[in-house]
């Protein structure tokens, strides 16, 4: 994994791990969130414009917790088919060469 990957990773975490651990799951229990870094930042961004993590009217978020497992199902599901694809290529280009 690349270094950018693993600061987006790790953002990922931060952001959507300050709302569980909050216990931020409905609008009665929203939170506030100030980001430490500017990825964490574009993370929230991304999160809101995906209907994962909710705004709410007092300044706070919560987490949509079915739209998060549909998002994060679906990012797996993007890195399996790119690793099936990466072994692929790779036991294309060994039977290639032997």
């Amino acid at each position: 994994m690349g270094a950018a990957a693993a600061v987006v990773a790790r953002a990922r975490r931060n952001v959507i791990s300050h709302f569980m651990s909050c216990n931020a799951v409905s609008a009665e229990k929203a939170v506030s969130f100030t980001p430490r870094r500017a990825i964490e930042r574009r993370m929230l961004d991304r999160y809101v414009r995906a209907g994962v993590i909710v705004p709410v009217a007092k300044g706070g978020y919560y987490v949509d917790v079915p739209s998060y497992d549909a998002q994060n199902g679906a990012r797996r599901q993007r890195i399996g088919l790119v690793m099936t694809a990466l072994a692929l290529v790779g036991g294309a280009v060994v039977a290639l060469v032997s």
